[in-house]
């Protein structure tokens, strides 16, 4: 037992067979990230269920029911019948112009964050060439009494008041729903008067104050569509099919404007039936929270099995060059401690901002495990050179962390530079004659 006690083999054995044992609480860790993540998105969708969820204003569009006539054989009769259908066109505007301001604020579900946000958006434009002809429909088949303008807004619940629309210079109210699902499924239309001469032009123009959560965006329907948004929130993203094309960020908020063409995205000014998805164009502005917690704990946990064969190398090389014995149960209790180290993390960081809570996990296990090392080989020269490594390591990795588009590289040189430092310590270690311990 003496001798399998220092046989360098055995305990290089041991050492690989804990980490492996280790990576399975490793695993735990990352599952645990990822439920309190979801508790977090619940606690989002809660609190957005009931303030309105993410918006998207679609539209406007103006839709008019026509009367189509197709040709159906009878068998029975043996007889050729004409079947008249309800079908619908559908016009998109010939300029569109959204201005808005958006007025976020956070509340709180429990620990948890949510952005929240009231706005007031003026919606203005016009409709022209109204040419059924271009779509093969006859003015005759056309009910022009029961046109409607569709605007599709994603939660009705953030309608805040009465919507009205000033079509031609005449107020007129909406109404819930749409009056077809070909286009809008969610949303709200007012009947509107329609002339019956094609090149009339029809102008409209509305407001609408509107509550949400996490993001706001629109759809480009207009021939040009001209949108600019402002608001007091600093840390915005622009997502969607497009960028702004000016856009200004400060303390104070921030400032965004687009111009699309209709060359620019792939449907029509007209069309009948459930031809396109104007869904797909979206754009617009999510409101994100400054700090990500749950993300960073998973990419520092990623890590998890190269700090645990880092450490596990040094006190190896501790024990070769030193002549020490470090049992196997020291090295498990030392691997705990470093897998204690992620739900420090994990807990502390829902408390406080990421890099302290970092910084405060980071303290706490390596003062634990030089401690522990200093009291186990009775050496504090060991235990303080521990905690310059440890610390060093710990640094290491946060600084990845903290560069997400350069961690593959600096990640990448930071192992070639251990791989380099252990390998100078160990090219005059005779592993053949080696025997741990004294």
């Amino acid at each position: 037992m003496k001798n399998l006690k220092s046989n360098i083999y055995f305990k290089v054995g041991i050492i690989i067979f804990l980490i492996l044992i280790l990576m399975i609480p490793t695993s735990m860790v990352e599952n645990l990230i990822h439920e309190r993540e979801g508790v977090q998105l619940t606690a989002i969708q809660e609190v957005s269920a009931k303030w309105g969820k993410g918006q998207t204003v679609s539209g406007p569009v103006l839709s008019i029911p026509f009367d189509k006539y197709v040709r159906k054989y009878n068998k029975k009769d043996s007889i050729e019948e004409l079947i008249k259908l309800k079908e619908w066109v559908h016009f998109l505007p010939e300029t569109l112009k959204i201005t808005g301001r958006i007025m976020p604020e956070k509340r709180y579900r429990g620990i948890y964050e949510v952005v929240v946000y009231d706005s007031k958006l003026k919606i203005e434009g016009n409709f022209t060439d109204l040419d059924f002809q271009k779509l093969d429909i006859s003015s005759k088949d056309v009910h022009f009494d029961k046109a409607t303008l569709n605007f599709g807004i994603n939660d009705l619940k953030g309608i805040e008041k009465q919507v009205t629309v000033n079509w031609n210079n005449k107020n007129i109210s909406f109404n819930s729903g749409t009056a077809t699902k070909e286009v809008i499924l969610s949303g709200i239309h007012a009947v509107v008067p329609i002339s019956t001469d094609s090149i009339t032009a029809h102008s409209f123009t509305t407001e609408i104050d509107l509550k949400g959560s996490q993001y706001l965006y629109f759809t480009p329907v207009g021939k040009t569509t001209d949108v600019s948004i402002r608001s007091n929130w600093n840390t915005p993203s622009f997502t969607g099919t497009y960028l702004p094309d000016e856009r200004e960020i400060s303390e104070k908020g921030f400032t965004s404007s687009w111009n699309i063409l209709h060359l620019n995205r792939n449907y029509p000014q007209a069309w009948t039936g459930r031809t396109y998805n104007i869904d797909a164009s979206s754009f617009g502005t999510d409101l994100l929270l400054p700090v990500d917690n749950y993300k960073k704990s998973y990419r520092v946990a990623r890590y998890a099995i190269l700090f645990l064969v880092l450490t596990f190398i040094t006190f190896f090389f501790v024990e070769v060059m030193k002549k020490v014995f470090i049992h196997p149960m020291h090295y498990l209790l030392v691997g705990i401690a470093i897998i204690v180290f992620y739900t420090l993390l994990l807990s502390i960081s829902e408390h406080i901002k990421f890099n302290l809570a970092y910084i405060v996990a980071s303290i706490l296990t390596i003062s634990l495990v030089s401690l522990y090392t200093i009291a186990i080989l009775k050496s504090k020269h060991i235990g303080f050179l521990l905690f310059g490594i440890l610390l060093i390591m710990y640094s290491f990795i946060f600084t990845i962390i903290q560069l997400q588009d350069y961690a593959l590289l600096i990640g990448s040189l930071g192992m070639f530079i251990i791989l380099c430092i252990i390998m100078f310590y160990a090219r005059k270690i005779d592993w053949y004659t080696i025997k741990l311990g004294k």
